[in-house]
C-alpha cells in the first residue's frame, strides 16, 4: 500500500511538473510575439509554393522548406499548423540564429486524402517576423488511384 501512494504522489508531482513547464513555454512563446521591436527577417531559401508531381493514393512524401533568418536577433517559428490531417507538420523548435537556417517538413500521407485527382495543402507558419508573422506554405500535385 505504502509503494502504491508513492507512485501516485510521483506521478502526481509528474504531471504537475509537465503542466507548468508546457505552460511556461507556451508564455515565453506569448511574449516573443507580443515583442514586435525584436522581430527579425527570413528569407525561404526554398520556394513557399511546390509542386511534388504525380502520386498514387498510398504513397507517402515529406515535402521540406528551408528558411534562413536574415535579420539581426532569432527566429522563432511559434506555431506551424497543416491545413488538414492527411499533413503532419515538424519544423526546427529551438531559436535559430541570425544567419542559420532552419526546416519546416510537412509529411503527406495520401491514404489520409484517397481521392484521385489535384490537390492544394498548406501549411501555417507563426514566426517573430516582420514585415508579416504569418507565411502560408503551400504544395500542389495529382493523386491517381493504384492500378
Amino acid at each position: 500500500m505504502k509503494y502504491m501512494a508513492l507512485l501516485l504522489l510521483v506521478a502526481a508531482m509528474a504531471a504537475c511538473n509537465n503542466n507548468s513547464t508546457t505552460k511556461l513555454k507556451a508564455e515565453e512563446l506569448s511574449k516573443v510575439q507580443a515583442d514586435t521591436a525584436r522581430y527579425t527577417t527570413i528569407a525561404w531559401v526554398d520556394s513557399i509554393h511546390q509542386n511534388i508531381g504525380t502520386l498514387t493514393i498510398g504513397e507517402k512524401v515529406e515535402i521540406k522548406y528551408r528558411v534562413k533568418n536574415t535579420g539581426q536577433y532569432p527566429l522563432i517559428l511559434t506555431n506551424v499548423v497543416a491545413s488538414c490531417g492527411c499533413t503532419v507538420p515538424s519544423y526546427t523548435k529551438e531559436p535559430i540564429a541570425p544567419g542559420a537556417e532552419g526546416v519546416i517538413t510537412a509529411s503527406f500521407d495520401s491514404n489520409r486524402s484517397p481521392h484521385p485527382g489535384e490537390f492544394r495543402k498548406t501549411v501555417g507558419v507563426t514566426a517573430n517576423t516582420k514585415p508579416a508573422a504569418f507565411t502560408e506554405l503551400v504544395f500542389s500535385g495529382l493523386l491517381k488511384e493504384a492500378k
